[in-house]
């Protein structure tokens, strides 16, 4: 009971926001929202160590699962913490928009415990299928939300049905569904293309998740067309269940599978380098964010294809990372955002004399995403580069490192114009004191992360 227990709470939070939905007393969601999911995060470190196994070995709750389940609390709090109310969504869709976002970080809990091939897609299915209601509630009406809804749901649905295709060429090789049998199953099956072709079918889900090449259509206009606030969560929290699977699953793939590593390798070079080469013309900061949100995929591959256990390990240190850089440089989205509408490099020009607390937040953020000492983002890409080339892909590493230099360019564009254009207005950005914390807060962990690496390293190591 103790090792489900985050599960069982987040349920619980899902079956009070839907009592609340329809009651009269709408206005107490937004603080209960934030309440509920911080006990979340309280609950997810107190069960860290926690392990067991239930329904026949189907759901497993480990160290590794742990830690993932931990990030999804974590993410979940804080987007909920940074939301501005009405401002964001319509105050009558309150309680379905914290219903709908919790019942895809409980999805995602699941996801990455599952150890069963119909959990798995039951588990992917639930985060998704909430995403598909929520991102359409942006105040305004704009028509953009629709258009994103319709494209998250198009490609969505694509990509579940391939998924789901693959691992039905992956129960017909090996005769189970069951995660533990996988890889003794492909060893007899063989290492022909019948085996990576399955493998990488059975992937594909979790591709569009991470928004790889060629899944990452939807990417830039869904993060377009959503709220500030939706547009945050999807950015981040469903990432960090996507790389828990897709670490599961390919360190199933038998050392011997053709083409398997290549296969990773090509989809981490071609999503790396579409990202930063199409990023460096956008305007708006949230398309920006989704094509840096493609490269930073490429990059969390790297990790992952050297299916090693300091691989692994630093595949869930970028993701953890990842989730802070992010969460910080939306934040100064939402807070410029004064009715919702999107934010253009444009309105960051002169932040720094408006709100010096809000431009150094982004400056830290851009830093650490463009991999720039002391930040956490910069043992990131150290750890994942590593840990490809001690494998031998030495060519990868080179890409990598090509591709982080041109993202230079869009990262310290955004930095340049906060501290050295001229602001078109000249009336400060107050912060109030909720938002005073978060900018401190993702600062001290991107630079803590990346002055103290080996704290969190140890950790994700021990979890293999």
């Amino acid at each position: 009971m103790l090792a489900c227990l985050l599960e069982l709470f987040t349920f619980l939070s899902f079956l009070i926001y839907f009592i609340l939905s329809l009651s009269s007393r709408k206005g107490a969601i937004v603080p209960l929202s934030r309440v509920l999911s911080f006990v979340g995060v309280a609950i997810a470190l107190l069960t860290l160590g926690s392990s067991g196994e239930l329904f026949g070995g189907a759901y497993r709750v480990d160290l590794f699962s742990q830690i993932f389940k931990a990030l999804v609390a974590m993410g979940l709090f804080l987007v909920l913490l940074m939301g501005e109310g009405e401002k964001e969504v319509e105050g009558r869709w309150a309680p379905e928009f914290a219903m709908f976002l919790t019942l895809s970080a409980l999805g995602l809990m699941l996801l990455v415990s599952a150890q069963e091939l119909i959990t798995v897609y039951v588990a992917l299915e639930l985060s998704s299928f909430s995403l598909y209601i929520v991102i359409p509630l942006r105040r305004g009406q704009t028509g953009l939300e629709l258009e994103a809804a319709a494209k998250y749901i198009f490609f969505g649905a694509i990509s579940s049905g391939v998924m789901l295709y693959g691992m039905g060429y992956l129960y017909g090789l090996v005769g189970s569904t069951y995660l533990e049998d996988i890889v003794p199953g492909l060893l007899g099956a063989g290492s022909g293309p019948m085996v990576t072709m399955a493998l990488v079918l059975a992937l594909s889900g979790f591709f569009f998740k991470l928004a790889l090449f060629p899944f990452h259509f939807w990417c830039p206009d869904v993060y377009e067309g959503a709220s500030n606030q939706t547009t945050t969560f999807i950015a981040t929290v469903p990432k960090i269940g996507a790389v828990a699977l897709l670490i599961r699953l390919a360190f199933l793939a038998p050392k011997e599978a053709e083409g398997f590593v290549e296969m990773l390798i090509l989809l981490s070079a071609l999503s790396m380098t579409l990202g930063n080469i199409v990023g460096l013309v956008q305007r708006d900061i949230k398309r920006l964010l989704a094509y840096s949100g493609i490269a930073h995929a490429g990059y969390l591959l790297m990790g992952i294809l050297a299916l090693s256990k300091e691989g692994g390990a630093s595949a869930i240190y970028y993701i953890a990372v990842y989730l802070f850089m992010n969460l910080g440089l939306f934040l100064v989205v939402m807070i410029l955002s004064q009715r919702g509408e999107n934010v253009l490099i444009d309105d960051l020009k002169g932040l720094w004399k408006r709100a010096p607390l809000l431009a150094f937040t982004l400056a830290v953020s851009a830093f650490s995403l463009a991999g720039i000492p002391p930040t956490g983002g910069f043992a990131g890409k150290l750890f994942v580069f590593m840990a490809a080339f001690h494998q031998g892909h030495l060519d990868i590493v080179i890409i990598g490192a090509v591709n982080t230099a041109i993202s230079l360019f869009y990262y310290l564009n955004l930095v340049r114009y906060a501290y050295s254009r001229d602001p078109e207005r000249s009336d400060p950005v107050e912060l109030s004191l909720r938002e005073k914390v978060l900018c401190y807060l993702f600062i001290i962990v991107v630079i803590f992360l990346g002055l103290f690496p080996n704290t969190f390293l140890t950790l994700m190591r021990a979890s293999f």
